[in-house]
């Protein structure tokens, strides 16, 4: 993609779920003709606490080569112009026993959790965090939806995190509630400003941040604030493209 006409010293950042998709949900054909059209302006980059495999589930096979950058786990799996930038590993800094410690507590804490209906995989070991789900990842989206809305109510997520961090004070650890059913848990200073210490060495005079979690505890929380990004809270993909017309085409 040649640079003509673009302003190479700004940066859009974008959260995926809920900003450039519905929650979990594949980018509308709209959506990603728009993030096309937006890095004809202006450098691209979207950054998910998933996986790299979901986040090619929402955004496409081909997101790596869409944008500019694309950060997986906050950044921890990293790609820029194409290519793999870099991987972090959650193990390795914290060390089998706590990792040990940590995933048993949780799983025997879970088993104590009466829900209306229980899946499969309630621990996900990712490169950066572990992403722990009381009702289990393997759930249908309707069975997603059900947990999301008794969440609400019972505040499960919630208080399954207070918990923890009473437990594993301390240790380096942090969390974030993101999503319908489940947290990350990740050492500190490992959550979304992970990848502006990677943005940062590309000398961006201004770097845009998008994302719905913003509020305390959600996972945009800490790039939303930070003072290296001017921060945009969205509540759907509409809103997120009307905000980027606004500032970007008019």
């Amino acid at each position: 993609m040649s640079d003509a006409g673009v302003d190479t010293s700004t940066l859009c950042l974008f959260d995926v779920d809920g900003t450039l998709t519905a929650a979990r949900q594949r980018v509308t054909p709209d959506m990603a003709e728009f993030l096309q059209k937006l890095r004809t302006r202006i450098r691209v980059g979207v950054v998910g606490g998933s996986d790299l495999s979901k986040i090619k589930e929402q955004l496409g096979d081909d997101v790596i080569q869409k944008v500019d950058y694309v950060f997986a786990e906050n950044g921890l799996v990293a790609y820029k112009n194409g290519q793999l930038h870099s991987v972090q590993s959650i193990q390795a800094h914290m060390g089998e026993e706590l990792l040990q410690d940590f995933i048993n507590f949780c799983l025997n804490y879970m088993a104590k959790i009466k829900l209306p209906k229980k899946r499969g995989t309630f621990v996900e070991f990712r490169n950066g965090m572990l992403n722990v789900s009381p009702i289990g990842r393997s759930c249908t989206q309707e069975e997603r939806i059900e947990f999301y809305e008794l969440d609400k109510k019972e505040k499960i997520r919630e208080t399954f995190v207070s918990v923890l961090k009473e437990e594993f004070k301390g240790k380096g650890l942090s969390f974030s509630i993101g999503g319908q059913i489940s947290f990350d848990v990740f050492p500190d200073g490992w959550d979304k400003r992970y990848c502006l210490g990677i943005v940062e060495k590309d000398d961006y005079s201004t770097i845009h941040f998008f994302g719905d979690k913003t509020k305390p505890g959600g996972n945009d929380y800490e790039i939303y604030c930070d003072p290296r990004t001017v921060g945009h809270e969205v509540s759907s993909p509409e809103e997120t493209r009307r905000l980027c017309e606004q500032l970007f085409f008019s």
